[in-house]
């Protein structure tokens, strides 16, 4: 059997990286962006108001009261047209230029305006420069850099590149991933399972996992266990980026699945990882003429097994595919808040809870009937990391974990 860290290096090495393309910013949601952007302006390019109010001079004031001349309205999108001396002052609008010469803004809630002498009287806290406004270029300057290639392209990473020029990027685009279980035993969720019949409840976790992931799930619901039937859903999945394939992968009579890959011309990269839960995982390869690879996984049936493996491996390989600079989860030390037990000679990845406690992590295993108890990860966010061997770990010791 492969260790972890094997598997991680031929996962590593297999997935290759999506050729970049370019795309508008209403395209790059959930994408990774494929070369660093710079800004073409300064942001903000002008004094700008944060305040509806008055922009002033702040030496104008004592104590925060002042009552001054307006000279005009400047509104966002206009211009303003003429120089604030002592004891005058512009009303502003939010997100307006300030004019030359005022260096604050008074938000309008302090002021009272007398139309006929066109002044204001201000009474509010201690005017400092600054107060209510942005200065010019403080947030950035043309020139400097505002997202580093390898960032994942949320709404805000977005609204950024629209704000500093950026209309159209270069891009590495989500996987899609087709998401099959197979087994006689399975029925829908809707469905009352008879006796000898399980729900299908890997699918549509697998499925979210997938959205988690920041890639694009396709389900394609149930295979029985029965060469044509599992064959003709397999050849439907490898149209996708990614195949991932739930149950038998094992050694039973009718895991059929790594035959049923082979036969599609599939090539195995590893089979069987020494860790617990999670130890029939199967990787493997479909090269196309005229058509980018399909990655195959076949995960476990039992549903902990396929949580976990997932959470390892599979989103190992969406984020090489995407082009993340860290594909590999990365682990985080924390504390042992209980004692626990291991048995068995393989490590071992327990569901537990990670907490923080006065700046520290602390970790607590949860008890679990095994790798079909999936009620027992409900409270999990994490999984901590044990050797293999019977060992008592006691509280206190500092174990590796990965948050979920």
């Amino acid at each position: 059997m492969l260790s972890v860290q094997e598997a991680f290096r031929l996962i590593l090495e297999t997935v290759i990286p999506i050729t970049p393309h370019q795309c508008s910013l209403f395209e790059a949601d959930h994408c990774i962006l494929a070369s660093g952007t710079v800004s073409d302006v300064n942001v903000p390019p002008f004094d700008k108001a944060l305040m509806d109010g008055f922009a002033v001079r702040s030496t104008d004031f004592i104590d925060g009261n002042a009552t001054l001349q307006i000279l005009e309205t400047i509104y966002a999108g206009s211009v303003p047209t003429l120089p604030l001396q002592t004891g005058q002052t512009s009303q502003i609008m939010t997100g307006a230029p300030l004019p030359e010469g005022a260096d604050a803004v008074v938000q309008i809630e302090h002021c009272k305006i007398n139309e006929e002498q066109q002044s204001v009287q201000i009474e509010t806290s201690p005017v400092s420069p600054g107060k209510n406004m942005l200065y010019h270029a403080s947030i950035l300057k043309r020139g400097a850099a505002v997202l580093e290639a390898g960032t994942l392209l949320r709404a805000q990473e977005i609204g950024a590149l629209a704000e500093t020029g950026s209309s159209l990027v270069s891009v590495r685009r989500p996987p899609s991933l087709s998401i099959l279980a197979t087994g006689d035993e399975l029925v829908a969720p809707d469905e009352s399972p008879q006796v000898g019949q399980i729900r299908n409840s890997n699918e549509v976790m697998l499925y979210t996992q997938v959205l988690q992931s920041h890639a694009r799930p396709i389900p394609l619901g149930i295979a029985r266990d029965e060469r044509s039937h599992l064959s003709e859903k397999i050849n439907e999945g490898l149209k996708s980026d990614f195949l991932l394939l739930s149950g038998g992968v094992s050694a039973g009579t009718l895991d059929l699945v790594p035959s049923e890959l082979q036969a599609a011309g599939v090539r195995q990269v590893f089979h069987k990882i020494d860790l617990k839960p999670g130890k029939p995982l199967w990787f493997g390869l479909l090269e196309q003429e005229n058509r980018a690879p399909c990655y195959i996984f076949g995960l476990p049936g039992n549903p902990v097994s396929s949580m976990v493996c997932f959470e390892l491996f599979v989103r190992t390989a969406i984020r090489q595919f995407m082009g993340f600079p860290s594909p590999k989860p990365d682990p985080l030390e924390a504390r042992l808040k209980s004692d626990f037990q291991t048995r068995g000679n393989r490590p071992t990845y327990q569901p537990a809870i990670v907490e923080w406690e006065s700046n520290e992590a602390v970790v607590t295993p949860l008890k679990t009937l095994g790798s079909a108890d999936l009620r027992s990860t409900v409270a999990a966010n994490a999984v901590a990391l044990f050797p293999s061997g019977n060992q008592l770990f006691q509280t206190g010791l500092k174990v590796e974990t990965f948050l979920w």
